[in-house]
């Protein structure tokens, strides 16, 4: 049983268009299901569920905005705020009796991994000709909403211009050991996504993980302490228990201009892993006809538009206009083999966890 969504009160998103009906893409009052078949309700206006791993704030704002746009949908949506893994876990789970409509917000292996296992439906077509190739499912069982580039996290209180590393293997000189706090990598998938791109971007080296396992090796020399979550990280940070640590742009951005101030992003010279998160429909879920809809409605350029400027999101889909903040960066992307880094996860991040973690 679900409890059913309390609304936000004055969190709007000023200057913003996520309150515009007429959207970029089709504006998602429901029909055909992206897999062929009526996606439940017939295309009518019946409640559906929406599993998420975005921040519960923005959640309830986007879904409240997005009944502002149609009315006919009001009341019908429920979030259920869950970790990206535990909604695969949950869809997995719930495969003969699908309880979920929208899954909201998970990596890319693990939104391929819910693909390989038959649990996911197509998008809109709209939607999936809007995202590029390479940030989606190849038949659209899922598809990417943002990317998630991976960069260093400074304190600027504690160090500046040269004392900043310049790019990861900087990381690794002496002169950090104890300056670095780490979010505890094996329940973040963030942290995840940072130490196989650590292990895959030296791979062919040696055509192994060990080159890899060994920076990550001499990482652990010069970390400090592993943060039990996020909070955790960014008050250690802020009280200057440590000068540094590795996280996303947009959570960076978000604690910089919030309750850090102190907070900084650095690009490495070398480029950034781009992590794509997504959101995909559940297969055979009750409100699909409100999963065709919203997932349209989330897609759209305005809205999507409204989520760069606002929450510093890099979209997938391709904006008019890249957002100022986002041009001054002057972001690279890390060439990276994704497909090798979802085959290896789990053997990479156990194999960190058994034998490289605390032994630095």
């Amino acid at each position: 049983m679900f409890n059913r969504r309390t609304y936000l009160q004055g969190t709007a998103l000023a200057g913003t268009a996520l309150t515009l009906a007429a959207c970029g893409l089709d504006d998602g009052g429901g029909g055909d299901g992206g897999d062929g078949s009526d996606g439940g309700g017939e295309g009518g206006a019946v409640p559906f569920t929406i599993y998420t791993a975005r921040d519960s704030e923005l959640a309830e704002k986007v879904v409240e905005d997005f009944e502002t746009a149609h009315p006919e949908w009001e009341g019908m949506a429920t979030i259920l705020t869950l970790g990206a893994q535990e909604a695969l876990e949950r869809v997995r789970a719930e495969s003969s009796n699908p309880q979920g409509d929208i899954w909201w917000g998970g990596t890319r292996q693990q939104l391929s991994q819910g693909a390989a296992d038959g649990v996911l439906a197509p998008a809109p077509q709209e939607v999936i000709d809007a995202v590029p190739e390479d940030y989606r499912d190849p038949e659209g069982l899922w598809v990417g909403e943002m990317l998630l580039a991976e960069l260093f996290m400074i304190n600027t209180e504690m160090i500046s211009g040269d004392e900043i590393p310049a790019d990861w293997d900087d990381l690794l000189d002496e002169q950090y050991a104890g300056d670095i706090v780490i979010r505890d990598v094996e329940a973040s998938g963030t942290m995840r996504a940072i130490y196989c791109a650590m292990i895959d971007r030296i791979y062919d080296e040696e055509d192994s993980a060990e080159p890899g396992y060994e920076w990550l090796l001499d990482l652990d020399a010069n970390t400090a302490a592993y943060a039990a979550n996020p909070t955790d990280m960014y008050q250690r940070v802020s009280r200057q228990e440590a000068a540094l640590s590795l996280w996303n742009l947009q959570d960076i951005m978000l604690q910089k201009n919030g309750d850090f101030p102190m907070f900084d992003a650095v690009v490495p010279t070398s480029g950034a892993p781009m992590l794509v998160d997504g959101l995909a429909k559940i297969a055979d879920g009750p409100g699909g006809a409100g999963a065709d809809a919203f997932i349209s409605y989330l897609m759209s350029t305005e809205v999507q538009t409204a989520m760069a400027e606002e929450y510093y999101q890099i979209p997938a889909i391709e904006l008019d206009e890249e957002p100022a903040w986002l041009a001054e960066l002057g972001l690279e992307e890390m060439e990276l083999d994704w497909d090798r880094i979802a085959e290896n996860e789990d053997e990479w991040i156990g194999h960190w966890a058994s034998s490289i973690k605390d032994n630095g």
